[in-house]
């Protein structure tokens, strides 16, 4: 009887046996993993807990890996697209920073200021001038070229109070680079001079001015101008004058 027992029990634990436990082979992505299903009956015990959590903390890593992984293709692809939307802007305010207003068409003003008047016999002298002028621009894109007439009245004395400098007629060119909505320019010329005593003379004159729009059709700036007379009218009188104006301009 003790013998048929002791067959009989080792036979059921036998059996038991593969269905208690089964090996299981799991792979998640890279990584693989071996674990021994227990019978559904068998009761959790802290090792089985432990490889459970372990597993499971593994295949949320991957999936988190996995996720994360196109992430700086996509950050460096939207550096780059904004990158490239900076650069366009910049090159568009620079565009429009440079051309700016459109400085085409007939203009007129008027501009005051001091002139310095001084010659080869005498000291200088320096009085108020002012007058109006006329002018035609035309705006090639970044620079503007042109040309225009002046006429300045003007007291200053001329070698010392031998005559009085009058007024200055100038015919002029002009040409400038545009800055915004401003223009720097240059500028020369022919003029002539006139006095009460001495007659008359003509010379050139050389300068340089900056004009800014204020308005829509209103622009102000600043003008200085170098004029020579050699021999003025034949006396021997080296006339030179330098003037200093501010100008305000309506353009059409």
């Amino acid at each position: 009887m003790t013998v048929k027992t002791t067959l009989l029990t080792t036979a059921l634990v036998t059996l038991a046996l593969p269905a208690a436990a089964q090996s299981t082979h799991v792979e998640v992505g890279n990584l693989s993993f071996d674990k021994i299903a227990a019978d559904i009956s068998a009761p959790a015990t802290p090792e089985r807990v432990t490889a459970s959590n372990e597993q499971t903390f593994a295949a949320n890593a991957l999936k988190r890996t996995e996720t994360k992984q196109p992430a700086p293709a996509l950050s460096f692809a939207s550096g780059q697209s904004a990158s490239g939307s900076q650069d366009t802007v910049s090159r568009n305010a620079n565009s429009d920073f440079n051309t700016g207003r459109d400085w085409t068409g007939f203009y007129v003003g008027g501009q005051i200021g001091f002139a310095n008047v001084d010659t080869n016999i005498s000291s200088d002298d320096d009085d108020f001038i002012g007058g109006i002028f006329v002018g035609y621009d035309y705006d090639l894109g970044n620079v503007v070229i042109g040309g225009g007439l002046d006429y300045d009245f003007t007291d200053a004395d001329v070698a010392g109070g031998v005559a009085d400098l009058e007024n200055i007629f100038r015919l002029r060119a002009r040409a400038g680079y545009k800055i915004g909505s401003g223009l720097l320019y240059g500028t020369a010329g022919y003029a002539i001079a006139d006095t009460d005593t001495l007659g008359s003379d003509d010379g050139y004159f050389i300068g340089a001015g900056y004009e800014h729009f204020v308005s829509q059709n209103f622009t102000i700036g600043g003008e200085v101008l170098y004029h020579e007379f050699n021999s003025f009218d034949s006396t021997g009188v080296d006339v030179e004058a330098t003037t200093v104006q501010i100008r305000g301009t309506f353009r059409f």
